[in-house]
């Protein structure tokens, strides 16, 4: 499993899934040629010779000539930084010569899968302008901790929902009861994605910046955080009547 998950992260480097296993294969044992990459990897030579020349022209690996050509792996550290920092330099370009989206009327906008929704509520979170109000399972709350102490860092508001006992400081911290997969997040009051989260590419949320779809939302939200304050409240006035008692 360990295996699967390093080469599933390293093609998102623009490595191939052949190239990855190959990648590790010469951080495991060290430099080899192509012929001992090939019986380490259970490939034909062809494959391999292959993989690795894919690896040289990608940065992963350099080679040595000699009686046989001998390939050598990039240290990890070197050969991602090279990959990021090509990235945020496309980046750049990118943003400063794609044409700009036509302004279009806000609807509402299903988000599938993990991966869309959690980078959708990282956009969110990071163009907040004020405040946020995020209701989630303290699980799955965990990868967004860094962003919003950062948030709450830079002055912003932030108001939490969660079902377990969270450090974060600056922060409002409502505890509920258990969340399940059910996510809500709104930011300055003018943007909503609510539904599913944590059950892979069956997730599904609805985000919208329709004006009565959000005030819907805030009320929900708001009378959640009134009734979590009244049901505190009368346990802390039963506990002093039992004190007294």
């Amino acid at each position: 499993m360990e295996t699967t998950n390093l080469v599933e992260a390293l093609t998102a480097f623009g490595l191939t899934r052949q190239e990855a296993q190959i990648y590790l294969e010469l951080l495991e044992g060290g430099s080899r040629n192509g012929y001992e990459v090939a019986k380490a990897a259970g490939i034909s030579r062809s494959n391999a010779y292959s993989g690795l020349s894919g690896l040289v022209e990608k940065g992963a690996a350099v080679s040595a000539e000699g009686k046989t050509k001998i390939y050598r792996p990039v240290e990890p550290g070197e050969f991602l930084e090279h990959k990021l920092r090509s990235l945020r330099e496309r980046k750049a370009y990118l943003l400063e010569h794609l044409p700009c989206p036509r302004q279009e009327t806000e609807g509402y906008l299903t988000i599938t899968g993990d991966d869309n929704v959690t980078n959708k509520m990282y956009h969110m979170m990071q163009q907040a302008g004020q405040r946020l109000y995020l209701s989630i399972a303290r699980p799955l709350l965990a990868p967004f901790i860094p962003t919003l102490a950062a948030l709450l860092q830079e002055g912003r508001k932030v108001v939490v929902l969660t079902d377990g006992p969270l450090e974060l400081p600056g922060a409002l911290i409502y505890v509920t009861e258990e969340r399940g997969a059910q996510i809500g997040l709104i930011t300055d009051s003018a943007y909503v994605l609510t539904g599913e989260l944590g059950k892979g590419k069956h997730s599904v949320c609805l985000y919208s910046g329709q004006e009565n779809f959000v005030r819907v939302f805030k009320d929900s939200l708001r009378n959640e955080i009134k009734l979590i304050e009244l049901t505190g409240e009368t346990k802390r006035k039963e506990t002093k009547r039992g004190e007294t008692i």
